[in-house]
């Protein structure tokens, strides 16, 4: 028998379809060991742990690992399929999913405040109050020297110098965080000098923005008096205050340019407003003095007394008219009246005689045509007994019984 000889190539996918086929998608954990970000969006890595190591690939994955800031040495939560990779005979984890250890407790903590909140209405949208067009005082709950702070404080220099903005001091990321800020927002509820408080600060990782996660911040902005723009990490970031402030904002300089508008838009509107209330202003002017001008030229400013008698004349000619014509009224209408009557008693009396005779005829064709005479003259009326419904065709079963109602009495009869 011949010894079959084999293919490095056959080995290698022989290998690939068993290994591929024996496993389903995991999750693992394990430390960066090497990282190489490719300029064809993909991420080539190596994965290691105190014993072992072995390569993975993450197609197309560039952006979030940029987006997590991933270096070797990081802890990672890693989920995928393992692959053979049969040009060099390499098994490797081809990755579906990457998070730091622990993200995945943090993501289901997220959800599950998320899934209470929404639950109790907190992100409905008619609970959300409307930010003011241009506030006068403007309060800020962040870390006073962050960068944040001083994009939002360029900008509203840059556009409403003299506008008022009063700063809470609060930590914005580490533990009991979320404390502070509540109290920052509780604070200016209480003072009541503010017209917005935006609740801030730059990007970060989820740990980083964990602070603004937690549900006594939370319940703060969605008690506070005072409306709420959130502007909290980059565009891509998401937390629970977005969803229960009144407005969410993707950038602490979003947050500026919103509550503060464009000055420049202001003023050409203003511009425009004075303009076209010149123009109304000018238009009624000579509208009254083209009115007064035609007024004082008329008949009723040089001789209004002649008017008052012409009307005072007028009326006394109506009320004459109207008298004679009264009165002639009246007495058409009683002439009217007594015609009226004697006819309508006249054609009483012959509808009544006319009517009574047409009753009788009636009622003497009527008594001719009922059931009783019909019976007297030798006719029957056949009825189901059982039914008590009239017979009005042959088509009966034999053996039927059916009722005959004569004159005089009853017949039960049987259908042969």
């Amino acid at each position: 028998m011949a010894q079959k000889i084999w293919r490095i190539g056959e080995i290698n996918s022989a290998l690939k379809e068993l290994i591929e086929n024996s496993l389903m998608p995991l999750w693992a954990q394990a430390e960066v060991g090497t990282l190489n970000i490719h300029q064809s969006g993909h991420v080539y890595m190596t994965l290691k742990d105190q014993r072992s190591q072995m390569r993975a690939v993450f197609f197309n994955g560039a952006a979030q690992a940029r987006s997590l800031r991933l270096k070797i040495g990081d802890q990672v939560e890693v989920f995928g399929k393992l692959t053979v990779y049969e040009v060099r005979g390499e098994y490797q984890l081809s990755i579906q999913q990457i998070r730091p250890v622990g993200l995945g407790e943090l993501q289901r903590r997220f959800e599950e405040l998320k899934r209470k909140l929404e639950a109790e209405g907190l992100f409905s949208p008619e609970r959300k109050k409307t930010i003011p067009l241009l506030p006068e005082t403007i309060a800020m709950v962040t870390s006073p020297g962050g960068a944040a702070v001083r994009d939002f404080l360029q900008i509203i220099e840059r556009r409403f110098p003299n506008m008022h903005i009063q700063i809470y001091p609060a930590p914005v990321q580490g533990f009991g965080a979320e404390n502070e800020l509540a109290a920052g927002i509780e604070f200016f509820n209480r003072a009541g000098h503010a017209d917005v408080i935006v609740l801030t600060r730059g990007g970060g990782s989820m740990e980083d923005l964990w602070p603004f996660n937690e549900e006594i911040l939370a319940r703060a902005v969605a008690a506070s008096k005072i409306p709420v723009i959130s502007a909290v990490g980059h565009e891509i970031d998401f937390t629970i205050c977005d969803f229960v402030a009144d407005l969410r904002v993707p950038t602490p300089s979003a947050a500026a340019e919103l509550v503060t508008g464009r000055r420049e838009e202001f003023e050409k509107q203003l511009q425009r407003s004075e303009k076209d209330l010149r123009s109304s202003l000018q238009f009624m002017l000579q509208e009254f003095k083209n009115r007064l001008r035609l007024a004082a030229g008329s008949h009723v400013f040089r001789e209004p007394i002649h008017i008052v008698r012409q009307k005072q004349q007028y009326i006394d000619e109506l009320l004459k008219s109207t008298a004679v014509s009264l009165e002639k009224n009246f007495r058409n209408n009683d002439l009217r009246f007594q015609l009226v009557s004697g006819k309508l008693e006249n054609n009483s009396r012959n509808c009544f005689k006319l009517l009574h005779s047409n009753l009788d005829g009636l009622s003497g064709r009527l008594n001719a045509l009922g059931p009783q005479n019909v019976l007297k003259r030798g006719f029957a009326i056949l009825r189901d007994p059982q039914t008590n419904n009239v017979i009005t065709d042959n088509k009966q079963p034999s053996g039927k019984e059916l009722q005959a109602t004569l004159h005089k009495g009853t017949l039960d009869l049987i259908v042969k």
